[in-house]
């Protein structure tokens, strides 16, 4: 099972649209995860017509239209695995006993809000993804999104790929 992570979109404000490639990945997923900040429903809407499967969350900059659409905290069993979609997690420092804590039945935790790459894995086991932000790289050298397999309950290939602006 192929899978896109994206979060942070903020489309229209921070882009018109996704970047050509990245819908080249929801073509090809066979699930894309979006960790919330969309802020306007039509790449929701869009989403949900090209994306195989979507299992999305809301984010802090999202309002009442998206919200109501989508859930604080998506969770899907997807081959084995158990994921998890969330926006935040709070502070970097102390994250991985943090989410461990909050989260003791999931394999894999997707989130976004910092627009920062994140792949950790927790003393538990959790493993935690933060794709960053295909659309606003704050901060960060390149805008980014994230790929993965997952094959028998078990996370594979998990890459990082930048876009260039």
């Amino acid at each position: 099972m192929r899978l896109l992570l994206i979060a942070d979109t903020h489309i229209p404000k921070r882009a018109r649209d996704l970047p050509a490639q990245v819908w080249d990945e929801v073509a090809n997923a066979d699930a894309v995860v979006h960790a919330g900040d969309w802020v306007t429903p039509e790449l929701l809407d869009e989403l949900e017509t090209r994306a195989a499967r979507l299992i999305a969350c809301w984010g802090n900059n999202d309002g009442p239209q998206l919200r109501s659409r989508l859930p604080e905290r998506a969770d899907a069993m997807l081959d084995g695995l158990r994921l998890t979609v969330v926006h935040e997690t709070g502070a970097a420092a102390g994250r991985e006993a943090r989410m461990s804590r909050l989260y003791p039945n999931t394999d894999v935790l997707v989130f976004g809000h910092s627009h920062i790459p994140w792949d950790t894995t927790t003393e538990t086991g959790l493993r935690l993804l933060n794709p960053g932000s295909a659309t606003d790289r704050r901060r960060q050298p390149f805008c980014s999104y994230m790929t993965a397999r997952v094959d028998n309950g078990a996370l594979t290939d998990v890459v990082l790929h930048r876009l260039e602006k």
